[in-house]
């Protein structure tokens, strides 16, 4: 299905699973849509199961936004109260659509506690409390973990299998066009990769990285890359210059975004520092995940970056908020820079890169692989440290309910 069709599906107020390899432009089409909701003035809710995800579609977590918190699921008592907080019941109440992005980061039973809220203040008998929702993200990138270490995927809850549930699966490839990493990609998808992909893996581990664009390094366990990209910026001379973030809003809300947005509450940079973009400026040239090199800074004092392509940009100050409808909650501030000698495979979840080095000698579950080669837009721009076997499988049972979900989505495409 291409992103026109999907788009049509939407608009036509279906409960919606959006999913799609990496790189298909999935949040792309949510903010699609997400624009053709506001110039309709339909009351949407945005939403996503991490706060770095959350900051790319100008959202919240599902967590904060339905008013469960930590809660996995909610007894009778538990969810009088909940109906008793003013805000939360009437945001659920006058909300006619609820996108929630990175899906396979919600397990099921949290899913079905947010159907359960949902009928508790809106519809008793309809999926959702007759809200129309969006679910988009692809179960073969990094999934929940229940307390037991095993994961249970939101396809298994209840409201997934009763709540009438369109299946729009995007095939376009728009981050890589390399068609041998496609390839490798493809196999991996499929728990197809063995010994010929590990080789033309390994035959990126040893290569030198180009001199402009060094690459990002991605670490499998969540290393201090503080404290590494701290170094690496003491080490280059010269003076340094500090961007302190402004913020706006209630104390809880602000403390979430600085949480979640990739954004340092306090950016250094020095001339020849390695950074990366941290949100899209389509127009302006880069997107989430674009590598740069500080050549310099303005009269106005701003960095001047240089893309790996040859282009220089000026950054100008970017912001992200909390939003309500039209109501701005809360909003931060900042270059919309991070220092990019390190940065985990977690936060890296949904950014195109240009270059990484990847360490995945050390990979303990399933995707995390996938998602740290994805991220990249060709095989040459990958730099492996390590891998081992884990770093090339994926779930089977989600290579098998992928086959469901390609299969529904032909229908749905059908149907449009």
């Amino acid at each position: 299905m291409n992103q026109s069709q999907a788009l049509k599906i939407l608009q036509a107020g279906h409960n919606v699973f959006l999913t799609g390899s990496a790189g298909t432009g999935k949040t792309f089409l949510l903010n699609q849509f997400i624009e053709y909701l506001k110039k309709q003035n339909i009351k949407v809710g945005v939403t996503a199961s991490t706060g770095i995800a959350a900051t790319h579609i100008n959202g919240r977590t599902i967590h904060a936004w339905m008013g469960m918190g930590i809660f996995q699921t909610m007894d009778d008592k538990q969810l009088k109260k909940l109906k008793k907080n003013q805000e939360v019941r009437d945001r659920i109440k006058y909300t006619k659509i609820l996108i929630i992005d990175e899906i396979s980061m919600l397990d099921a039973e949290r899913l079905d506690l947010i159907d359960k809220i949902c009928k508790a203040i809106k519809d008793p008998f309809a999926p959702f409390g007759g809200m129309q929702v969006v679910m988009c993200g692809d179960f073969f990138q990094l999934p929940p973990i229940d307390k037991n270490g095993e994961a249970k995927f939101a396809y298994d809850a209840k409201v997934f299998k009763s709540g009438k549930i369109k299946v729009c699966y995007l095939e376009e490839q728009f981050r890589q066009n390399d068609l041998r990493f496609v390839k490798i990609l493809n196999k991996i998808r499929a728990n197809q990769a063995g010994e010929e992909e590990l080789d033309l893996l390994k035959k990126h581990s040893s290569k030198a990285a180009k001199p402009l664009i060094r690459p990002t390094k991605l670490y499998a366990h969540n290393i201090d890359v503080d404290a590494i990209n701290d170094r690496e910026l003491a080490s280059i001379p010269g003076e340094e210059i500090v961007y302190e973030m402004n913020i706006q809003g209630p104390r809880e809300l602000v403390g979430y975004l600085k949480r979640s947005c990739l954004a340092p509450e306090e950016l250094k940079l020095k001339i020849g520092a390695m950074v990366m973009f941290v949100k899209n400026n389509f127009k302006a040239g880069y997107v989430n995940g674009t590598l740069a090199k500080v050549i310099g800074f303005s009269e106005d004092g701003w960095p001047v970056v240089k893309l790996k392509n040859g282009q220089e940009i000026i950054v100008a100050i970017s912001s992200w908020s909390f939003e309500d409808g039209d109501n701005i909650l809360a909003n931060i501030h900042q270059l919309p820079l991070r220092l990019a000698w390190a940065i985990t495979i977690h936060k890296s979840q949904g950014m195109s890169l240009d270059a990484a080095e990847i360490d995945l000698s050390k990979s303990f579950t399933h995707g995390m692989g996938y998602v740290a080669l994805s991220r990249v837009r060709t095989l040459d721009g990958i730099y492996l440290v390590g891998i081992n076997q884990m770093a090339i499988k994926v779930n089977q049972a989600v290579v098998e309910k992928d086959r469901e979900f390609k299969s529904l989505s032909k229908q749905a495409e059908n149907e449009v």
